[in-house]
């Protein structure tokens, strides 16, 4: 399933990347919530076995859940692919073979995304000391942040899994949706829904299985939205979710604005000084709203 919004260029190589695999899917749901319709580009693949959604206007969470409601019945293992990767030819087969010998405890699995940025330098040590990331990788800490998820030689249990790259066994379908709280670009919801598959269920990111990651600049303006968001939907899914503790969640808020801080004065970086006021005021919307969704698509 591969939710997009005006990513023409971006989801024509996914879809060409798609055709080269050496085991081709089921089915591809393309949920288009974009300004501009895309179904002429998905006509352009009618060897793809495609089911094109329109799911207007966009909401990450909400066509997540409208791409996995026009799932086939016979389908038992289907997830989400973000509209900007890129597939090694033999990505489906390698995945197939992981669920083919994963038994049932096993829920959810991710491709390798081979170009991860690495951590390292001073942000990574900044990140460390706030609890806002930590050396164990796919662990969700007790401060409500999750550490990241780089390139591994081996598959790898984990915590929670990024949203974009993921395959779920139907029954885990069946049993959970993405959380629509979470508005346009929904950041965090791929934290809240694998977190909580997670509480039942085993998560892996399969090594062998590899994609690339080709991502969009957050564009300029909308860095105050995902300062927003990040402490607005932090402090929802620390709610919702439960059994964090107080004084690190405190602690890694203060440090993600110090973060965003340091960032805005490396090489006078006004991206990081927009996230930095974005989070002041997300802090002054929990005073005043509480927890209400913030609106916000960066890129």
């Amino acid at each position: 399933m591969v939710p997009t919004k005006d990513r023409h260029d971006d989801l024509q190589k996914l879809l060409v990347s798609l055709t080269a695999q050496t085991v081709q899917p089921t089915q591809i749901v393309i949920v288009d919530g974009g300004d501009t319709p895309i179904k002429a580009l998905v006509d352009d693949y009618p060897g793809l076995p495609i089911t094109y959604v329109r799911e207007y206007p966009p909401s990450l969470a909400r066509q997540r859940n409208a791409g996995m409601a026009a799932l086939q019945a016979d389908i038992t293992v289907a997830g989400y692919l973000d509209d900007d990767l890129e597939l090694e030819p033999d990505a489906t087969a390698r995945m197939r073979a992981f669920w083919e010998k994963a038994g049932d405890e096993v829920g959810g699995a991710a491709f390798t995304i081979k170009n991860q940025p690495l951590r390292h330098g001073l942000f990574g040590k900044v990140a460390d000391l706030f609890l806002i990331n930590g050396g164990e990788q796919g662990r969700v800490l007790a401060s409500g942040f999750a550490t990241s998820i780089t390139p591994q030689s081996q598959d790898m249990r984990t915590d929670w899994l990024y949203g974009g790259a993921t395959l779920w066994r139907r029954s885990v379908i069946r049993a959970f949706q993405y959380d629509e709280w979470y508005i346009g670009h929904g950041f965090l919801e791929d934290l809240d829904f694998s977190y909580r598959v997670s509480r039942s269920t085993q998560l892996w990111v399969v090594a062998d299985a590899k994609v690339w990651h080709w991502p969009h600049p957050i564009r300029i303006e909308r860095n105050v939205s995902l300062g927003r968001q990040q402490v607005v939907n932090r402090v929802y899914f620390v709610r919702k979710l439960g059994g964090f503790k107080r004084l690190p969640v405190i602690w890694a808020l203060f440090g993600q604005c110090v973060r965003n801080g340091l960032e805005s004065l490396k090489g006078c970086n006004r991206a990081g000084a927009l996230r930095l006021w974005g989070n002041l005021l997300g802090l002054r919307d929990l005073l005043v709203h509480g927890t209400r969704s913030v609106e916000g698509i960066w890129k």
